[in-house]
């Protein structure tokens, strides 16, 4: 299957500033392919028809009214494990959750730039896996071949922008849940720096793992959300200095150095690159180089890494399990994971914390 793309993040944009198409008609039919696609791709696991549809009047009006933000009337999904005023927020998990009162920071800001977030995407039980399925919601299929998962946590927005139901979405990362969707689906994934995109109402996500990024088809629109994304909230414990990304856009990047790296990072059980996925690196490397590139063979030191993200990612997982409604309801290695964290919670966390920087 190959997926039917829609106009961009920036184009839709664009057309709405000019006039041509209104925010009513982007929703709408944005909202029809993803009913048509749901019972195929799978992935979205809440839908805001009716609250999208008025969030798209308004907008018009406001279109109308010579109101202009970057991304007002525009339609746009974010992945659930970020809060959404009035709907629940899952992250993956079975069971009836409360809707929450607030919307999250990341959400409040696209908000503030205009945009209609249509719904919540897809993910695994608390983001743990490179693949988007469960027990809650079924598998999310890869758009260009539905043989396939989209990959994972991120799969449902990967998903979502791969087959132009939305132009663009919203992820979270920690170790590679916006990167290992967008690379096996074709997009444009950025994990940016902690703090980029706030993950308030936490201070950091997964003791400063996780981040939250952009899913988008080209790095204008990657750029573009990710500018209307991004900054802090008040009580964030990283906050970095602000920083305007679409200005970048369209530059020549020059002659650049790039290193190609075929070398596993630390694992907890040996690995060796697969000999087709090799091959395909070093065709890519030869093309960077055929088209003027600096490509040199350099492993990163990643030193024992794994020591330092096991507590932090595992400590994480205990507290989700803590606040969720229905922890009889969770996955096996979802509990499993839980009880490793709370043993690696103290002394372990801590010192797992003042190594991150040296690793």
């Amino acid at each position: 299957m190959t997926p039917d793309r829609a106009a961009g993040l920036a184009e839709c944009a664009r057309a709405l500033a000019e006039g041509t198409v209104s925010s009513r008609t982007l929703v709408e039919e944005a909202l029809a392919r993803i009913e048509a696609s749901q019972g195929t791709l799978n992935a979205f696991r809440l839908v805001r028809a009716e609250a999208a549809l008025a969030e798209a009047d308004a907008a018009d009006k406001e279109l109308a009214a010579g109101e202009r933000r970057p991304l007002l009337g525009v339609p746009v999904a974010v992945k659930d494990d970020m809060d959404v005023a009035g709907e629940p927020t899952a992250f993956g998990c079975r069971g009836e959750f409360p809707p929450v009162a607030e919307d999250g920071e990341a959400v409040r800001r696209l908000r503030a730039a205009g945009a209609v977030v249509v719904g919540k995407t897809n993910t695994c039980e608390f983001g743990q896996w490179p693949f988007t399925e469960g027990p809650a919601f079924g598998e999310t299929r890869n758009p260009w071949h539905t043989g396939h998962t989209p990959g994972g946590s991120s799969g449902g927005s990967a998903a979502a922008v791969a087959a132009g139901l939305v132009p663009a979405a919203l992820g979270s990362d920690g170790a590679g849940s916006v990167r290992i969707p967008a690379s096996w689906t074709h997009l444009i994934g950025i994990k940016p720096q902690r703090g980029r995109i706030s993950t308030w109402p936490r201070a950091e996500s997964f003791h400063g793992i996780t981040v939250n990024g952009t899913l988008a088809r080209t790095v204008e629109d990657a750029a573009l959300l990710l500018d209307a994304a991004s900054g802090s909230h008040e009580r964030d414990l990283h906050r970095p200095s602000p920083l305007r990304v679409s200005d970048a856009v369209g530059r020549d990047p020059g002659r650049l150095r790039i290193a190609l790296s075929l070398k596993p990072p630390f694992t907890a059980l040996p690995a060796r690159l697969r000999p087709d996925v090799r091959a395909r690196v070093l065709a890519l490397a030869e093309r960077l180089t055929a088209l003027g590139h600096e490509v040199e063979e350099a492993d990163p030191p990643y030193g024992q890494i794994g020591l330092a993200f096991v507590p932090r990612a595992t400590a994480g997982i205990a507290e989700r399990v803590r606040e969720t409604p229905h922890p009889d309801l969770l996955d096996r290695r979802t509990l499993e994971a839980a009880r490793l964290g709370r043993l690696l919670g103290g002394a372990p966390l801590r010192l797992a914390r003042r190594a991150e920087a040296r690793l």
